[in-house]
């Protein structure tokens, strides 16, 4: 009984945690959002980010079909009749437990003494578990590159020819031959609006104002970020994205589509990154030390309307 206490507790353990370890700032840790006819196609490598993009965890276009910017939102998926997050973890628990016990002659009551016996070494071994995640995130700062300089973004698309490729989608990485389409233009405001987007959407995400994420992404991320904001809530925490600061970044390609234009952007970018509790405690990050973190962003509007945020991509 105490092995199977202790396998049940770990797995327990997983379970709760994962959702806690797997939301920080908006967007990190996942790949998800449209591309439109490319969202399953890779995005050129580029000097800021030289690896391949990771796939779409999550997107609602389908392979092969375009997204725009009036796409429905994402749908949310079911959390279960207790929700998500900590107690809803905790809750399905105590009621298994109680059936168990109940199946097995003891008893409801049984079952929930028995859950309880196990839950102190539970939290044993979330103390335990948790020093090492915060260890193994300590050594991959330590493991990320220096800060880059140099002029800005638009400044860094290396020869005509080189961006000429990256524009119009030649030397992909992976993934599916993109639809060809003739490239966008993109502009030296195109690239301050993109800088502009990616620290108005983290102080956004910051603030946990989700009107404000409304208008700076399509539905379907603004779903997606939404999602991220309520599971943090219901687990008394709060991610703070401050002092973002653009390190580097160049445009991996541009096209047109049914109506809309598309612009996909690799960016490195520094930040004070940090997640608190309730009490105001700091639980993940550091409050002194910035980050640094490489990402691609595709950004979608019609034409002569404002840029929005359509996907994030983290890099590999």
């Amino acid at each position: 009984m105490r092995r199977f206490n202790l396998l049940a507790a770990i797995a327990a353990l997983a379970l709760v945690l994962a959702p806690t370890l797997a939301d920080a700032a908006a967007g990190r840790g996942s790949s998800q959002g449209s591309r439109g006819s490319r969202t399953d196609s890779a995005p050129p490598a580029t000097n800021t980010a030289p690896g391949t993009a990771a796939p779409m965890q999550r997107s609602t276009t389908q392979p092969g079909s375009p997204a725009t910017p009036g796409m429905a939102a994402a749908a949310q998926p079911s959390r279960g009749m207790f929700g998500g997050g900590l107690m809803g973890g905790l809750m399905g628990g105590l009621l298994g437990a109680g059936l168990i016990g109940m199946l097995m002659g003891g008893g409801f009551m049984s079952g929930m003494a028995g859950f309880m016996g196990f839950l102190g070494l539970m939290l044993q071994v979330a103390l335990v578990g948790g020093l090492i995640y915060f260890a193994i995130r300590f050594f991959r700062r330590r493991s990320q590159p220096a800060l880059a300089t140099g002029p800005a973004m638009m400044e860094r698309q290396g020869t005509p020819d080189q961006g000429m490729m990256q524009r119009t989608g030649m030397g992909a990485m992976g993934g599916g031959a993109a639809p060809q389409a003739a490239p966008v233009a993109i502009s030296p405001e195109d690239y301050k609006a993109f800088e502009t987007l990616l620290q108005s959407i983290q102080g956004a995400w910051s603030a946990g104002d989700e009107g404000a994420l409304r208008q700076f992404t399509t539905p379907e991320m603004a779903a997606y970020f939404g999602e991220q904001l309520s599971d943090m809530e219901r687990q008394g925490l709060r991610n703070e994205v401050r002092d973002v600061k653009l390190e580097q970044g160049d445009l991996a390609e541009s096209w047109g589509e049914n109506g809309s234009e598309y612009a996909t952007v690799a960016m490195r970018f520094s930040a004070l990154d940090v997640t608190r509790d309730r009490s105001g405690r700091v639980v993940e990050g550091d409050a002194t030390n910035r980050s640094m973190l490489t990402e691609v962003w595709t950004f979608v509007r019609r034409p002569g309307d404002r840029w929005v945020l359509s996907a994030i991509q983290q890099t590999r």
